[in-house]
């Protein structure tokens, strides 16, 4: 018999097992502790005991299981927890709160040092996979989660609900992977408050969420990275108020003692809506404009579309720009302003006929009041309904060099009271042929500036002492 037994087990892996497992169910199956999943029984009670008993891998067999209170995973009394529906079940909450609220006690950082056993022993790595959550209550939030490390969120479906997931008063080393959050009335991901640091936010769908995409305010959270995303369309409607103009990311530290830092947004695409009233795919805006210190941001490799204002720092310091392809900002498609050491390099602001050639949108790069920032290498084409397609206002220690800045409205490169700033090498040039007597370079006000060694069409404007303008090249 004990042959057999091998040999067949043998055979079922290299062949594969030909007769069909039972239908038992696991020792964390929600039903052995009444669940019923049927979408018309409340399953919360049920749902709360398969928690409370500490079975740690609670299973939900497809069906619609039916909340009407947070199921509240206490970590350190549960001990290790996972939720999984398999991709085949839907938990509906239909009442106020979070379906599921998860509640550690990590009070450290990520350092082992400031660990207490209990969060090793107990409550390290809860993980919520597989599963659908449905918000059927105006104040429905998919997950809460608080004092947890190493919280793991892949492959959820969170829709309908105020917010998707809700990232509270302290948590570390935090995971979202391969989730669809979407069509929410609030933030898809909101860093609300939160004391925070490590959150990787990886391959994930996030949108149509009207309270914003990926959303921080109030907290102290470091360690951002936000990578091979699709956020698109988390804006309110479009006859909403201004004052709740939100962003595909908003970074928000203008109530925030902390802020925010140390940021990586890489190959994402963020796109729409430009009809939302303030609309922008990434919007940062820091604490304090005599001293910007929110920053250490690099936004890499990224694709840009159809908002008001594609990207956005205001009192940021320490940022890298690059590699990213942006068009159809219908107010701009950069604006930095009272930034500090930026750069800006190997980007294309293009307009692109596929996608409306003479359209409304009008795009363009503005820095005002910056210093110590750097442009290099960037393509501006076909800026619109502005005074330049580069425009600088009461800027201080730029440098702009090997820039294209062709076909726009106004000049080419524009320099409002700027001091110390330098514009070389660069190609400015006009060839509609509707464009009279182009300007390809305007200076005025400010001093100590410096125009040298660019390749123009049209004429170059220095009022008074705006600075040296020489060796520069008149394209016939």
């Amino acid at each position: 018999m004990q042959r057999l037994s091998i040999s067949l087990a043998l055979a079922a892996i290299l062949f594969g097992n030909p007769i069909a497992p039972q239908r038992t169910s696991q020792a964390g199956d929600v039903r052995q502790f009444g669940a019923v999943g049927d979408g018309t029984a409340d399953d919360t009670a049920a749902i709360q005991k398969a928690v409370d008993s500490s079975a740690g891998n609670l299973q939900f067999p497809r069906g619609r299981y039916l909340v009407t209170k947070p199921i509240v995973i206490d970590l350190d009394r549960a001990g290790y927890t996972s939720i999984s529906g398999n991709g085949t079940a839907q938990v509906v909450m239909a009442g106020p709160g979070p379906a599921f609220r998860f509640v550690g006690t990590h009070e450290g950082s990520a350092s082992p040092a400031t660990f207490k056993d209990n969060v090793w022993q107990n409550q390290r790595t809860p993980m919520v996979d597989a599963i659908e959550i449905l918000g059927a209550h105006e104040e429905a939030v998919g997950i809460e989660a608080t004092g947890t490390m190493q919280l793991i969120v892949s492959r959820v479906v969170i829709r309908k609900a105020l917010h998707g997931i809700h990232l509270v008063v302290r948590n570390r080393n935090v995971l979202i992977a391969n989730c669809h959050i979407y069509e929410n009335r609030g933030v898809g991901i909101y860093l609300d408050g939160v004391n925070l640091h490590q959150i990787n936010v990886l391959g994930s769908h996030i949108s149509y969420n009207l309270g914003g995409g990926i959303v921080f305010r109030h907290g102290n959270v470091r360690n951002l990275h936000v990578g091979t995303c699709d956020i698109e369309g988390n804006h309110p409607p479009v006859d909403s108020p201004p004052e709740s103009a939100t962003a595909n990311i908003l970074l928000d530290c203008r109530e925030s003692v902390a802020g925010i830092g140390e940021i990586a947004i890489t190959g994402c695409t963020l796109q729409h809506t430009h009809d939302s009233p303030d609309s922008a795919n990434i919007r940062m805006l820091g604490a304090s404009k005599q001293d910007t210190h929110e920053g250490h941001v690099a936004i890499t490799g990224n694709v840009f579309s159809d908002v008001q204002v594609n990207i956005e720092l205001r009192d940021v310091r320490g940022a890298a720009i690059t590699g990213n392809t942006v068009w159809k900002g219908f107010s701009h498609d950069l604006i930095l302003d009272g930034c500090k050491d930026v750069v800006v390099s190997g980007n294309v602001f293009d307009r692109n006929p596929r996608y409306g050639f003479e359209g409304d949108d009008n795009a363009g790069v503005l820095l005002r009041n910056c210093r110590d920032c750097a442009l290099s290498g960037v393509q501006i084409a076909e800026v619109r309904r502005h005074d330049g397609g580069l425009v600088l206002q009461g800027c201080r220690r730029v440098n702009v060099t090997g820039c294209s800045v062709v076909d726009c409205d106004g000049a080419g490169i524009v320099l409002t009271d700027c001091s110390t700033c330098r514009v070389s090498d660069c190609i400015v040039h006009d060839e509609r042929p509707t464009t009279e007597q182009p300007v390809a370079l305007r200076l005025t006000g400010g001093r100590n500036n410096m125009v040298v060694g660019n390749l123009v069409a049209g004429r170059i404007e220095a009022a008074g002492e705006a600075g040296v303008v020489r060796d520069n090249v008149i394209a016939e």
